[in-house]
């Protein structure tokens, strides 16, 4: 029988070993065994916690956005300019948990899995439309709608863009530096072309 209160320890250890058995394997060759091996727990758990190898991998996804979203949410206040927002929405993609080469893998799999698998897909497009939702909320404030939504779109693609060669560049720190401040100075250009 599990301790009580231990639900959150196991669910957290079992995504971290996940993140850390398709970052080494892949998404295809990662196993319950794998993850199960990584996290120091016995495979039973996994199907426990979860229901199985999907149900991980869905919750790994989740997870990753969820610290997508909390990189941004420490920086925002009420007070938070629309201009100021849009840099924190850039540097929150380009946070080092993101930079760290077992999340790159890891999104890297799950965005080429999700091509093929419906929830994976949906996740991703969740993903998608929280970036363009949170570029064009602060876009509408600086400029007019149809203007904002062509910004919040162009912005996404160069965030994602720029995210993306850093990572298949497999460079240093650097260039992941060098690409956050790109996409500052892209979107820097869209204020001034469009609105304030």
């Amino acid at each position: 029988m599990p301790k009580v209160g231990m639900e959150p320890v196991r669910r957290e250890q079992l995504i971290k070993a996940t993140i850390e058995s398709v970052a080494e394997l892949g998404l295809q060759s990662t196993t319950i065994n794998s993850i199960s091996k990584k996290a120091g727990l016995s495979s039973g758990i996994i199907s426990h916690y979860f229901g199985g190898k999907q149900g991980l991998i869905e919750a790994t996804v989740r997870y990753l956005l969820s610290s997508l979203k909390y990189e941004l949410l420490k920086q925002v206040s009420p007070s938070t300019s629309p201009q100021q927002r849009l840099m924190y929405i850039i540097e929150a993609n380009f946070a080092l948990v993101q930079q760290r080469k077992d999340t790159t893998r890891t999104w890297l799999s799950f965005w080429a899995q999700s091509m093929h698998d419906p929830e994976l897909h949906r996740l991703q497009n969740v993903n998608s439309q929280r970036l363009y939702s949170n570029l064009a909320s602060s876009f509408r404030q600086i400029m007019n709608e149809q203007d904002a939504k062509r910004a919040a779109e162009l912005s996404a693609a160069m965030i994602d863009g720029l995210w993306l060669r850093a990572v298949l560049s497999q460079s240093d720190k650097d260039h992941f530096k060098h690409s956050k401040e790109l996409a500052k100075e892209y979107v820097r250009s869209l204020i001034s072309q469009y609105g304030a």
